[in-house]
């Protein structure tokens, strides 16, 4: 039986992540299907897999600007590349996301977030992303500022990141229907054809 709905598993200090992110709403006027959204933290389990990716790889880092620059391009989608990477301070981005999502504004303070990152350098997670990205959504930064700060959102984050883990979640972004995992913006296609089929198939 077809699904309606895919898992979107992301974290704020994943540069592919941007793809999708700044395409997904386009995919669910397109396809009739539905993204839950699902900020974690990916940090924590690749600190527990003892792999960081790209920050400590010149050459790799070097590809990935250029591919994450070339994909974009095939969407349509604005870049200005290199920007400040790794984001030191993406967890309270995560924190950010993780209350945006309980109050109904989550994507949208994502995808702003990520047009000041990876279009004008500000720095996701850092000041003046965070402040700024808030208000562009017609946010108050000190109220939900505050509430990301509270060990009740923390509690949730930490929730949602043992459910990746669990899931056997190892990198972002990730789509996820029922217990099959999809990772990367370049397996979307796959997830809704799995959504909607029960297998992938070409086309």
């Amino acid at each position: 039986m077809a699904g309606t709905h895919i898992d979107f598993w992301f974290s704020m200090g994943s540069t592919y992540s941007y793809l999708s992110v700044m395409r997904l709403r386009e995919v669910e006027q397109s396809t009739g299907l539905s993204f839950r959204w699902r900020p974690f933290h990916l940090l924590l389990i690749l600190q527990e897999m003892n792999h960081v990716p790209f920050a400590d790889k010149p050459a790799k880092m070097r590809y990935m600007w250029r591919d994450l620059g070339r994909r974009a391009a095939m969407y349509g989608i604005p870049t200005a590349l290199p920007a400040p990477y790794p984001a030191k301070q993406s967890i309270m981005a995560n924190l950010v996301a993780t209350v945006g999502m309980n109050e109904g504004w989550g994507a949208d303070f994502v995808r702003a977030a990520y047009r000041r990152w990876l279009q004008r350098g500000e720095e996701t997670g850092s000041e003046p992303n965070l402040s700024s990205s808030l208000r562009d959504i017609g946010q108050d930064p000190d109220r939900v500022l505050h509430i990301a700060n509270a060990d009740e959102t923390s509690d949730l984050l930490s929730a949602e990141t043992r459910a990746a883990r669990q899931l056997g979640i190892f990198g972002s972004p990730t789509f996820s229907v029922g217990p099959e995992l999809f990772w990367g913006d370049d397996r979307l296609a796959d997830a809704i054809s799995w959504c909607r089929h029960g297998q992938v198939r070409r086309g």
